[in-house]
């Protein structure tokens, strides 16, 4: 017998969802729990990956079981499949494992032609309503089967509705539709060479292909590749029994949220459109009614719906989004799953659901994906000052942005992909424009609502949008859009508030966000459970103090560098850098001290009482120094300009140490501990401002807690001649003081052979800091900054690596040296302190591996600190 690739929806349940599909897997189960759901069956995700390795061929059995199936959904309806008389219509749609809205292909109505649109009219006896169905019909199926552009049948529509001083759809009456359907039966036979299909059968196998085939279009690749969702899963196929929404004033679709996706409030949210179909919802064609509205126009359906969404949000213990139809009054569910929602509204919900005790804590930490609690910690629009919006529309996604006005995906994605700001403008968005979604900074549409495209696009990516602004109005070939005398050119900047609706003109004043108690006790309990310390890389006082409100228990990472490129210090490095001899370069240092000293004292006491680590300078000195080419031409200038010869033999005794100091690959140059081996006297004067703040904090009071971290090491002898050189200098300093210091000795490992040999490193350090940045480019031999711009796109889209590995860690590779160092170290010193700095130190992936690691602690940027502290706890909850 040949596979079985077809399941009726009660042969399945909601854990079959990697076979069925989410919305397959759902429908069944809503069967199952016995709510209102048309029948109808679902080919498997399995079938789909078959029909793609044959070269799209159907395997051997597919139909003949789609077929009887059929047979089943007749039996039920009591209405016959191509029949004339009492036809049976169907929707197919798309459904992947992973949800993926609005990125593959539905059609409804299939089962209509010349005869059976007759059998349907004389059916409902409702004329208009029948051919109704049939234009809609031929319109998605020659989109989507045939590939015909729609708006080739959309300037038709627009047409006859401007003849008939219509407004909506459902004002063109029958007659006129005829008329319609035969025009857009012209347009099928002279951009396809043939009629459109009238054989109901051949109708649904095409259209199964053709569902097959969108797991390959474009928008679904390029979705798949932003959400990490993998390639070969493959859609499965739901074919069901039509529910009519567009039978009428008592019938009507509507998409809804158990509870408010923006906000996370306990209300029903959501749309509804009398006299529609469900694409009409989501599309945006229309802009629809609040799901209020319902519960003054049908009450009694009303109140059946509030009470199916209890029941699936009880059965699911989780927020649902559910598609539903009213056919003559009656309700009719045809989707549910779990809803996308902003991150406010995701942390709200977890924590309230568990005070409803419906999930645990340990659930709740785990429904909140790190990645998008960034977004709570964003800005938003300054409300104390006086703000003059030229528009509103409806508050679709939270949060604020600035940008250039832009009326066409693929510039938003040029512009943005060069840093510029750009905010996307459209009459509505499609799934074609995802790609100029992902770089714009927000969104503002004119037409559709709260469930349309944009609004669920944008919520699920954390960026602001603002839809259903019907007071804008879009000229796209003059490349403006009017408010009414207010026009906006293409390259003008506007702000939206996604949290009001509001459009203003210009760049507006942003706040910093404010965190809910929701969010601060989602964290508690993050805390609760993690393993993995969180620390933040921080080189000023007040990013450190940002980084302990944000919950960071230490600095894993101060950059020394960083405190040397004020105006007021880089001339003293410079001389410092230029000085001929040692006694030149102590007397530059001698100046440099004090500000060393006072840069440590903020940071340690601003992080106190918790631990500081603070690297000794790292990178080459000629980056302290003049670009090499500007000053060239600056001094060819000045000969130019026939400047005093002394001026000029300055600037050239300049170039002369620039090209002294210049190298070929200065990444592996003479750089790190490198530099401290060779002028000592540099890590001397760092290791002496430390000491000293610290011995003035210790005199306050203040308790403080350093780790002195030595760049670059290699080796063990690298290691313990820098180690004696800062311990002489806090030797000679407590002789003076009196006063005993807490402080430890370490080193970064970032380089492959520092990990093969750290057991003897740890003979003398005392902690380890993997500084995966440059591990990873010394590992993979990619230099950071050429093959993210050059050559990781590429690997990328050929598959060679799954993940940018300075995003992501390259567990196979760099983990392996990491794994080696981790054991080693412990072997020689069973409790050292071992961490990770890096900018994998915020990445959730990344943390997981550290956790299973046995790492002590992660170290990031402090607005990653949130995302860090939950993506540890679920890595402990994961991997117990």
């Amino acid at each position: 017998m040949s596979n079985k690739y077809v399941y009726l929806f009660e042969e399945g349940k909601t854990n079959m969802v990697s076979l069925l599909g989410g919305k397959g897997a759902n429908l069944a189960e809503m069967t199952r729990i016995g709510l209102p759901v048309p029948p109808g069956f679902t080919i498997t995700t399995e079938a789909c990956n078959k029909y793609l390795e044959l070269n799209q061929e159907f395997p051997t059995g597919l139909m003949d079981q789609a077929l009887e199936a059929l047979k089943t959904i007749e039996t039920k309806t009591g209405k016959k499949f191509g029949d004339r008389d009492n036809p049976l219509l169907v929707s197919v749609r798309s459904g992947a494992a992973i949800s993926m809205p609005g990125m593959m292909d539905t059609i409804l109505n299939l089962g209509l032609n010349d005869e059976t649109v007759l059998g349907l009219a004389k059916l409902t006896g409702d004329e208009r309503f029948a051919y109704d169905c049939y234009r809609r019909f031929i319109q998605m199926f020659s989109n989507v089967v045939l590939e015909l552009d729609h708006s080739m049948f959309d300037d038709v529509v627009e047409r006859y509705k401007r003849k008939l001083s219509a407004i909506f759809d459902y004002e063109i009456p029958a007659n006129e539709l005829k008329q319609m359907i035969q025009e857009y039966n012209e347009i099928v036979k002279r951009e396809k060479g043939f009629d459109f299909p009238q054989d109901v059968n051949e109708q649904l196998k095409i259209s199964i292909q053709a569902v097959f085939g969108s797991w390959k279009n474009q928008r679904a690749i390029v979705y798949r590749r932003i959400n990490k969702i993998p390639d070969d899963l493959g859609t499965a196929v739901t074919v069901q029994s039509m529910a009519f929404g567009n039978m009428g004033s008592d019938s009507g679709t509507g998409v809804a949220f158990t509870r408010n996706p923006s906000t996370g409030e306990k209300e029903l949210y959501g749309e509804f459109l009398v006299n529609a179909q469900g694409e009409d919802v989501v599309a945006g064609i229309r802009t629809p009614t609040p799901i209020s509205k319902l519960q003054e126009e049908l009450p009694n359906v009303y109140e059946q719906f509030v009470d199916t969404c209890n029941k699936l949000e009880i059965h699911y213990r989780d927020l649902q989004d559910i598609e539903f139809t009213v056919e003559k009054g009656k309700l009719y569910m045809l989707q549910t799953r779990n809803g996308k929602r902003t991150a406010k509204a995701a942390v709200k919900t977890a924590v309230d659901m568990v005070a409803e005790g419906l999930i645990t804590k340990e659930e709740a930490l785990l429904r909140v994906d790190p990645e998008q609690i960034n977004q709570l910690l964003h800005r938003q629009i300054n409300t104390e000052i006086k703000i003059d919006s030229i528009a509103k529309g409806l508050p679709a996604s939270p949060g604020a942005a600035s940008g250039k006005v832009l009326f066409n995906a693929d510039l938003a994605e040029k512009y943005g992909e060069a840093g510029e700001k750009v905010i996307l403008v459209k009459a509505e968005t499609s799934p074609d424009d995802i790609h100029g979604i992902v770089y714009a900074q927000g969104i503002l549409t004119s037409r559709g609502g709260m469930t349309s495209h944009a609004a669920v696009v944008a919520r699920g990516m954390g960026k602001p949008c603002v839809c259903g602004c019907e007071s804008i109005k879009i000229d796209y070939k003059s490349k403006e859009f009017f408010v009414d005398d207010t026009v906006v050119k293409e390259g003008d900047i506007i702000s939206l508030d996604g949290n009001t609706g509001n459009v203003m003109l210009g760049e507006v004043e942003m706040i910093e966000p404010t965190l809910s108690k929701e969010f601060e006790t989602l964290l508690e309990w993050s805390d609760e459970v993690k393993k993995l310390e969180v620390r933040a890389n921080a080189d000023t006082p007040e990013d450190a103090a940002k980084a302990k409100e944000f919950g960071a228990h230490g600095i894993g990472l101060c950059r020394t560098e960083h405190m040397f490129m004020s105006p007021e210090r880089l001339p003293i490095v410079q001389v410092m850098i230029l000085a001929e001899d040692q006694v030149a370069r102590e007397y530059a240092l001698d100046q440099l001290l004090p500000f060393q000293k006072e840069d440590f004292y903020g940071i340690i006491k601003a992080m106190s009482p918790h631990p500081v680590t603070i690297r000794l300078l790292d990178p080459p000195l000629h980056e302290f120094l003049p670009d090499h080419d500007t000053l060239l031409l600056e001094i060819a200038e000045m000969k130019h300009n026939k400047v005093d010869e002394k001026l000029i033999n300055e600037k050239e005794e300049l170039l002369k140490k620039i090209n002294s100091l210049s190298e070929s690959n200065p990444m592996l140059g003479h750089r790190g501990c490198r530099l401290g081996l060779t002028y000592p006297e540099i890590y001397r004067m760092q290791a002496k401002a430390i000491f000293e703040a610290m011995t003035d904090l210790t005199k306050e009071g203040i308790n403080n807690i350093t780790e002195i971290e030595i760049p670059l090491v290699m080796d063990l002898s690298e290691f313990e001649l820098l180690k004696q050189e800062i311990l002489t200098v806090y030797e000679e300093l407590q002789q003076k003081t009196g006063i005993e210091l807490n402080f430890v000795i370490g080193t970064m490992i970032e380089l492959p052979r520092a990990c093969i040999v750290a057991d003897e490193i740890a003979q003398e350090a005392e902690f380890f800091s993997f500084g995966t940045n440059d591990l990873t480019q010394t590992t993979l031999g990619f230099s950071r900054d050429d093959a993210e711009g050059k050559f990781i796109p590429t690997y990328l889209e050929k598959k060679i690596i799954k993940e940018n590995p300075f995003a992501v860690l390259d567990r196979q590779g760099v983990g392996s040296l990491m794994k080696i160092a981790v054991e080693k170290a412990k072997a020689t010193r069973e409790n050292i302190l071992i961490g990770i700095c890096g900018e994998h130190g915020g990445d959730p992936n990344s943390i997981e591996f550290c956790h299973l690691l046995g790492l002590d602690y992660v170290s990031c940027s402090p607005y990653r600190i949130p995302v860090a502290r939950l993506a540890a706890a679920q890595a402990n909850l994961k991997n117990k």
